[in-house]
């Protein structure tokens, strides 16, 4: 739903005011420019907000991220629609829930002719271009040029599809990805026109597989566990208790870097043995059980995950220090997002899914200069549902009135518009699938969230003021009883609103369909 008048860039040349939830008033003296901007999407796959230091993160430190958002405006409550890659994208290409886009879970083939932002920014003048991890199985279309991973992607010498052929590049994909989309941005591209760039990595997805200039990043260091590590799920309903994605269980021995990898050159291979088999052999002679072992594997994962994301910052460096030097910079809009959030061990768990807040909430940070304030920091309700319409309208073209989001535009202006939504809706459809999470549906405010487990038919409800861990479900208590019928008008309201209708997803509750991670535990 469109949300205000339209703005085309002339409209920009004023002095703004910022008063965005929790932050104080400003005034910008700079101008943006009348020319319609450049736009890089920098997009990774499972990047938690809690690795980004710009976000706080007490882990990691992610000095190039945090550039852009010291640069620009930091999103604190990004959520999803549906936690999970590849619905993920197909919301952010074309503004839309799954129930509209056609796209519920992973096993899915995205429509490629369909409606995107991409498309319309193509037919408005754009160069477009789509370089990395694509993951929507059909190819993409709208692009003057892309350049894909194949599938979910190989962290060394990925296959790729170069405009529809097949090659093999050798290297690192981190820094692949971002050597192609530099020689795009440099020698491919139409420098008549006004670019999109969508580059987007498969790093820190699983198996976290660290690039070769950090295999030892960490050894040297005890990373801090959550407080939620060893979480009963005693505080909950049924689902979290059913699911196969925890550390102590679910992890196998490629992903703990147990096994020999494959598909490296001599080269490669050589660097990780030398890197690997000293602290397995370690492990191994310790022979740890029960907590030990858990807070083991809580380590090698993390920092490993950790090794991942400090590829994607120092390549995101290079982006960024690159549109410094073309002069690129003045006039780019730069926005840095994750698929959605991640789990890096509360609750005992790895992966996503969940409407609870790890998985739910995904970083968000955007700089513009003259647009955006440096620095600042906007704690309204967004969502990746409202990425493609931003762009539409930064770019002085109309948003479909189709599209289901809001574009962001005005909240990196500094306005807080009084219609901005107050709630948000969340829908998770994946099961059977990996992981086992159930099916799920909910409502979440800036203080409470509602979650019904329809296959279940268990709701859950947390104040996430008193419980931001949100450890004890409050549905049953006496005292939230209004907040509790508050929340389910709200959701009806909601689910009418985005004629969301009854589960579509041709996915039947039987367990021959589910085929789970067959976890090992290392000896």
């Amino acid at each position: 739903m469109n949300t205000r008048t339209h703005l085309t860039p002339l409209t920009w040349a004023f002095a703004l005011s910022f008063t965005a939830i929790a932050t104080p008033t400003f005034g910008l003296e700079t101008q943006p420019a009348a020319d319609p901007p450049n736009i890089i999407f920098i997009f990774t796959d499972d990047h938690a907000s809690q690795a980004i230091s710009a976000y706080g993160s007490k882990i990691n430190q992610t000095p190039n991220i945090d550039r852009i958002a010291n640069q620009g405006m930091r999103f604190d409550n990004c959520l999803v629609t549906n936690s999970i890659c590849g619905p993920s994208r197909a919301t952010i290409l074309t503004g839309k829930y799954s129930h509209r886009n056609g796209f519920y879970t992973n096993k899915d083939t995205f429509d490629g002719s369909q409606q995107t932002f991409i498309k319309l920014l193509k037919d408005a003048g754009y160069n477009t271009a789509m370089i990395g991890k694509w993951h929507l199985k059909s190819d993409p279309t709208g692009f003057d040029y892309w350049h894909v991973l194949v599938g979910q992607g190989l962290y060394y010498n990925p296959r790729m599809i170069d405009n529809g052929t097949p090659v093999k590049i050798q290297g690192y994909a981190t820094n692949i990805i971002t050597d192609l989309a530099l020689d795009w941005l440099d020698n491919k591209r139409d420098k008549d026109k006004p670019f999109v760039l969508m580059f987007q990595h498969k790093a820190p997805h699983r198996p976290w597989r660290p690039g070769p200039d950090h295999l030892t990043l960490y050894d040297d260091q005890t990373i801090p566990a959550p407080d939620t590590l060893f979480d009963n799920y005693d505080g909950r309903g049924s689902a979290a208790r059913m699911q196969e994605m925890t550390i102590a269980k679910d992890l196998n021995d490629n992903d703990l870097k147990l096994n020999t990898p494959k598909g490296m050159t001599d080269e490669q291979l050589a660097a990780w043995q030398a890197a690997y088999e000293p602290k397995n052999k370690a492990f191994r002679d310790a022979n740890l059980q029960g907590d030990d072992l858990v807070n083991w594997k809580y380590q090698r994962y993390i920092k490993d995950y950790l090794r991942c994301v400090a590829s994607i910052d120092d390549n995101i460096g290079r982006m960024l220090d690159y549109l410094d030097e073309t002069g690129l910079a003045e006039n780019t809009l730069v926005v840095y997002c994750s698929d959605q959030g991640w789990y890096l061990g509360e609750h005992g768990w790895y992966d996503k899914r969940w409407m609870y807040e790890p998985s739910l909430k995904t970083p968000l940070i955007a700089r513009w200069p003259g647009v955006i304030k440096p620095g600042s920091v906007n704690q309204a309700i967004v969502s990746n549902l409202d990425i493609a319409q931003t762009f539409l309208e930064a770019a002085g073209v109309n948003q479909p009135d189709d599209m289901q989001g809001q574009s962001l535009l005005p909240l990196m202006q500094g306005e807080s518009p009084a219609n901005w939504r107050k709630s948000f809706y969340y829908h998770y459809y994946e099961y059977p699938g990996w992981h086992s999470v159930r099916r799920h549906y909910g409502v979440r405010t800036q203080q409470h969230k509602l979650i019904y487990f329809y296959n279940l038919d268990e709701y859950e409800l947390y104040d996430l003021l008193a419980d931001p861990n949100e450890m004890h479900s409050v549905y049953n208590d006496p005292a939230y009883a209004d907040i509790r019928t508050e929340l389910h008008a709200e959701l009806k309201r909601l689910r009418k609103d985005l004629a969301v209708g009854e589960d579509p997803v041709p996915m039947p509750e039987d367990p021959k369909e589910h085929v789970p991670v067959t976890p090992r535990t290392p000896r």
